[in-house]
């Protein structure tokens, strides 16, 4: 079976359960937290998928991962599913997936602003403006990166969209059209 389609169908049924229960948006806070892990601690999806680790483990690790409380549930019942139905080893993309829905959901847009060092406070005010207009009623949620080989500039990426304003791609540009005389 597909490996998208499986995390998909289990997102989707987490997210019409956590809306039903009232907690949707809590899942999605335990759901950026688990992610977070995710990237933090790269071994954390060889102990989730090692058949020797026991469950109890392997859910209890999880719950620490996304910081849940003992009244999430919601997020219990949820690895209780995945453990039931050998599923567990899935919990990083279906993860990613219920990000995805409570996202477009929601209205919310992922920024991402890479600069080449960082920037005044005052300068990162003026992008978050700019994007701001650019996306009128949304909320968006930043992120910020340093990377010196663009020289200069910015770049903004607005979920699939890129603003490239940065040195490294005018003098790649201007290389083209000096190249295609």
């Amino acid at each position: 079976m597909d490996q998208g389609l499986i995390p998909n169908r289990y997102a989707k049924a987490l997210y019409k359960f956590a809306l039903e229960k009232g907690s949707a948006e809590r899942v999605y806070e335990l759901m950026k937290c688990l992610c977070a892990s995710f990237v933090e601690q790269p071994r954390l999806q060889e102990v989730v998928a090692n058949p020797f680790v026991a469950t109890g483990d392997k859910t209890a690790l999880l719950t620490t991962a996304a910081h849940a409380a003992g009244d999430d549930t919601v997020f219990a019942d949820f690895l209780k599913l995945l453990v039931e139905n050998r599923r567990i080893d899935m919990v990083r993309p279906i993860a990613l997936r219920y990000l995805d829905i409570y996202r477009r959901a929601n209205n919310i847009y992922m920024v991402k602003i890479v600069t080449a060092a960082d920037m005044p406070a005052d300068i990162t005010d003026k992008l978050h403006h700019l994007v701001e207009k650019h996306l009128k009623g949304a909320t968006l949620e930043y992120t910020q990166e340093v990377d010196p080989e663009l020289i200069g500039g910015f770049i903004i990426d607005v979920n699939s969209e890129r603003l490239d304003a940065s040195l490294d791609s005018e003098l790649r540009q201007l290389r083209l059209k000096l190249l295609s005389k």
